[in-house]
């Protein structure tokens, strides 16, 4: 396909003349109507007209190329008037236009007419092709001027540059894709060959990607010019210069651009840790494609489990320096205004850890439009379905509805819905393909309706989707997980098995971290110190053996909790070539967590390598639970770590089961725990 193959004679006008924009654009349309490849008439107009809102398609040097692509339009096609006495245009150097190129671009997945605008707009950069348009006599005339134009640049274009070394790397892109994208791309390339400076650029339209920089090219360049008005993979130039600058620059200074990036004259850029990694990892096997969706979710989680941790933790010290370590009981950390704001500000962004964990897996795998479903998924997750479990009909309704209240909102019969970080994990992917499902199911809906789809229609389906799976679904069988596990505790401990209660509390502690199971021991653990209040009440001394057992059961739970964070940071210390970068720099904030009884510090490692972290995890914790009730130590408060060291019962026996949960977590991670390959 040629240019002529586009523009028809009778979409011409050589002595047009307009009264300003509005006319000169109406004109246009009028003269693209006569070509017959317009479907709608007034439609197209409108989009010709929505077009030129959204920023002028006046050039410069007295040019413009106002485009429309719509259903309106049956066949690509062109029309073309010359003003010889100019129309002002609004062009960005402030010129009348004298020369108008109206393009019409259907919306079809064939785009091989996309070529053939870009090699136009390529073209009215060059001042002798343009000239020759504006004083062609005759349509024959001007219809010649473009033929042979087209033909020298098809020639010069055969030229093979395979093995090229380029001084300058260039990206050009636009919103629409048409006609910016391949200007700016000219215009750099015709002032690099004035300047004798090596360039290749790689344009970014409407057709694809083409002329895409290879690694080879971006390691031996000077710089890297990016002018571009839309998306642009970034993290490829990572350590290199970058000048970043609108298309329009590319246009219209593309000399000083040049310059600037000859003379190193730029930023250096950094991409965000991994994320390089994670581009290479594209197209790799379906195990590493998880791993990087996982990863995603993990990365952007960790400042959230840090932060509020570690507030949480001051919380906890500050009403220890007040004097509320032994006397705190359930406010312990709250007790006083200063430590309540840590731990409130500290507790909400923890509360954050799940959802933005969901939701950056499904972002992972299926951009943007994955984020609002996975958010609201991983919010479920960590919120269980007890928003709902208050209202009446929840267990006062008959039949299947009752069924539907008992199940999935886990009424009176039921229990905790709470799936946690496992939870989230699963609601990020499944949002993430719910999102992928929306995108193919709704493929072939006009491109008109482009805009509703990211806005509306998927994240209205998605949320809806996610919500129904996770309540219906995924919480109501956590939460019988729940119910039966507590149950099954409760058997073990009247049963009189102390020991073997505190094996299972600890390890429990440390299979979901913040989980169902996790918060199923510790819910047992405050039910029980519940329990000794309740036995107290009635008249039992605290040296009861009923009222150890409770207490001791607290203090396994404790440990249990504290040694993943500190076995992982014991592992980060002595064996570093186990985990990356990014994971051994949290190694302090997980001594400070673990010490504080956030077993959350560990979540990001076990989210990243569940087969190796975990089972480590459980065996350290389960040692240490099973190590404090087999010496009897006790605590009555429970939360906060060392902090409440005061209240425990043997707190000598105490530490040293803290201890040898926490290495046996760090050696066995030593030993089954793979490499990381080298950064």
């Amino acid at each position: 396909m040629r240019i002529r193959d586009l523009l028809a004679a009778e979409s011409i006008e050589l002595n047009g003349s307009a009264a300003g924009k509005q006319d000169v654009l109406n004109k246009m349309v009028d003269l693209m109507a006569k070509s017959g490849k317009i479907r709608d008439v007034e439609t197209y107009r409108k989009g010709v007209f929505a077009r030129e809102e959204e920023g002028t398609t006046g050039i410069g040097e007295g040019i413009a190329i106002p485009h429309c692509k719509s259903d309106a339009v049956k066949a690509p096609g062109l029309a073309a008037m010359v003003v010889k006495d100019g129309v002002e245009f609004d062009a960005l150097d402030g010129a009348p236009v004298n020369l108008l190129f109206l393009i019409a671009a259907p919306n079809t997945e064939d785009n091989v007419h996309l070529e053939v605008l870009s090699k136009l707009s390529v073209l009215l950069m060059d001042e002798n092709f343009t000239n020759g348009l504006k004083n062609a006599k005759t349509v024959d005339e001007f219809l010649k001027v473009i033929d042979d134009a087209e033909s020298a640049k098809d020639e010069d274009e055969k030229e093979d540059e395979t093995g090229a070394k380029y001084k300058v790397l260039a990206v050009t892109g636009c919103p629409t894709g048409i006609a910016h994208t391949y200007m700016a791309a000219e215009s750099l390339e015709k002032h690099a060959a004035e300047m004798g400076i090596t360039i290749k650029v790689e344009t970014r339209g409407s057709g694809g990607a083409k002329h895409v920089l290879t690694d080879e090219e971006i390691a031996g360049a000077t710089a890297i010019i990016v002018a571009a008005d839309t998306k642009v993979p970034m993290d490829r130039f990572d350590g290199k210069k970058v000048i970043e600058c609108k298309v329009a620059d590319g246009i219209n200074k593309a000399e000083q651009l040049l310059n600037r990036a000859v003379a190193g004259d730029a930023p250096v850029y950094h991409a965000a840790e991994g994320s390089r990694k994670e581009e290479k990892a594209e197209g790799g096997s379906t195990a590493h494609m998880i791993y990087t969706h996982l990863m995603s979710g993990v990365s952007h989680m960790l400042p959230f489990v840090i932060g509020g941790g570690i507030m949480t933790a001051i919380a906890f010290l500050i009403d220890t320096l007040m004097g509320y370590g032994a006397t705190g009981g359930s406010a312990f950390g709250s007790c006083t205004p200063l430590s309540a704001f840590f731990k409130y500000a500290g507790g909400l962004a923890m509360g954050l850890m799940v959802p933005v964990l969901a939701g950056y897996i499904a972002y992972s795998v299926a951009d943007r439009p994955g984020l609002a479903v996975g958010f609201t998924g991983g919010l479920l997750a960590s919120s269980g379905n007890a928003l709902v479990t208050g209202y009446n009909w929840a267990d006062s309704t008959t039949g299947f509805q009752k069924f539907i209240a008992d199940f999935a909102f886990q009424g009176a019969n039921g229990g905790n819905t709470v799936s946690g970080f496992l939870g989230g994990i699963l609601a990020g992917f499944l949002a993430g393909f719910i999102v992928l499902f929306l995108k193919k199911a709704f493929s072939k809906l006009p491109a008109s309706l482009d805009g509703i789809k990211p806005t509306l229609i998927y994240p209205l389906l998605g949320i809806l989707i996610i919500s129904i799976l996770m309540c219906f679904i995924f919480n109501p069988l956590i939460g019988l997980i729940n119910t039966g596990l507590s149950n099954g505790l409760t058997a073990i401990s009247d049963a009189g098995y102390i020991t073997v209660l505190g094996l299972i509390l600890g390890a429990m502690m440390a299979i979901d971290m913040g989980g169902p199971i996790n918060k199923a021991a510790y819910v047992f653990g405050t039910g029980v110190l519940a329990t000794a209040s309740q036995m107290i009440e009635k008249g039992a001394q605290p040296g009861d053996p009923a009222v150890q057992a409770c207490y001791i059961a607290m203090a396994a739970i404790m440990v249990g909790g504290m040694v993943p964070p500190i076995g992982i940071a014991l592992a980060c210390q002595f064996f570093p070539k186990k985990f990356t970068k990014e994971e051994r720099g949290s190694k302090v904030s997980n001594f400070v967590m673990g010490a504080s009884f956030i077993t959350e510090g560990a979540i990001p490692f076990a989210a990243a390598d569940p087969l190796h972290v975990i089972p480590c995890t459980l065996v350290g914790a389960g040692v240490a639970g099973a190590l404090s009730a087999a010496f009897k130590c006790t605590l009555m408060a429970p939360h906060g770590g060392i902090f409440v060291f005061a209240t425990v019962g043997h707190p000598l026996f105490y530490i040293l089961s803290w201890v040898i949960g926490s290495v046996v977590t760090c050696l066995l991670l030593g030993l089954i725990k793979k490499n990381v390959a080298e950064e």
